[in-house]
């Protein structure tokens, strides 16, 4: 008689060392999943023998991740998304599409939200789930249908949609704006830099002011910027298009005409990536949205 060898996917296990991975910490691990660390840590053990393979490296404080487990992670992250993603596609008794889109924090803000009532309203079995990111993601990764990232286009791994040019432009506090009678009056101002290092250096030329050499901190989107221009009455480079309540409201002021184009707003998804019917409605949606059309 042969020996019957199980063969059944250790579910518990996995899901205790997917959220220890996530926590590198079995105490809140097991916070996360209801049980005790005493629970997670066996389950973890177990899932350690059973693949022959050490997971983590136990430290004082805390957990080390070795190349094995770097590599379950990844699959058994994306797993257990891709699950979840299944199990609220059928909750409350009906099926419904779910699109992931991740965009980068100042569109998401600025643009898509306000106008995710009208689509939630037009297409009602069509679950939209949002994340933000800073321009950079693993479309892959991430189990992410689209990506709206804002540049030139120019990304080889994936099909790229222009929606809209967001030329950048001087925003400041309106007590601010005050002050600046012309663009040279900046030179005295407090500036907030982008990443993209350039965008000042390209404003004032076009200005016809040579370039002052600018200081402080980084900020890695434009929501930030505006919000450090908030707080401290320094003045930002950003799109105007992002910011129209805030400029409707007079939080914020425009003091000079003169922008600067320095890329666009794309939809990109994997070039490698089936499309869904349910990723034509967005697509679709998000085109017309971004033309003017039924707004």
């Amino acid at each position: 008689m042969g020996v019957n060898v199980k063969h059944d996917v250790p579910l518990n296990a996995l899901r205790a060392f997917e959220a220890s991975a996530r926590h590198l910490n079995f105490t809140r691990a097991g916070m996360e999943l209801f049980v005790s660390q005493a629970a997670v840590s066996q389950q973890v053990r177990l899932l350690e023998e059973r693949l022959g393979v050490v997971l983590f490296r136990r430290l004082p404080r805390g957990l080390e991740m070795t190349d094995e487990s770097r590599l379950l992670f990844a699959e058994v992250s994306e797993a257990f998304t891709q699950l979840e993603n299944a199990w609220r596609r059928f909750e409350g008794g009906e099926y419904r599409e779910v699109v992931t889109v991740a965009c980068v924090g100042t569109f998401a803000l600025g643009w898509l939200l306000p106008r995710l009532e009208a689509f939630r309203q037009q297409h009602p079995a069509l679950e939209l789930n949002v994340r933000t990111n800073n321009n950079v993601v693993n479309l892959a990764g991430e189990g992410v249908d689209y990506a709206i990232r804002f540049g030139s286009g120019a990304w080889p791994a994936t099909q790229n949609e222009r929606l809209f040019t967001a030329p950048l432009t001087v925003l400041c506090r309106p007590d601010v704006a005050r002050r600046l009678q012309k663009p040279a009056c900046l030179l005295r101002e407090n500036l907030l830099r982008s990443y993209r290092a350039d965008e000042w250096d390209s404003w004032f030329t076009a200005a016809g002011i040579t370039p002052p050499r600018i200081t402080g901190p980084v900020f890695d989107s434009s929501r930030l910027m505006i919000e450090a221009a908030f707080h401290t009455g320094g003045v930002a480079l950003v799109p105007a298009c992002m910011f129209q309540r805030e400029l409707d409201a007079g939080t914020l002021a425009r003091p000079f005409a003169l922008e600067i184009d320095v890329g666009s707003y794309w939809l990109t998804w994997l070039r490698s990536k089936k499309m869904t019917p349910s990723m034509e409605i967005f697509r679709e949606w998000i085109g017309r949205r971004a033309t003017g059309e039924g707004e």
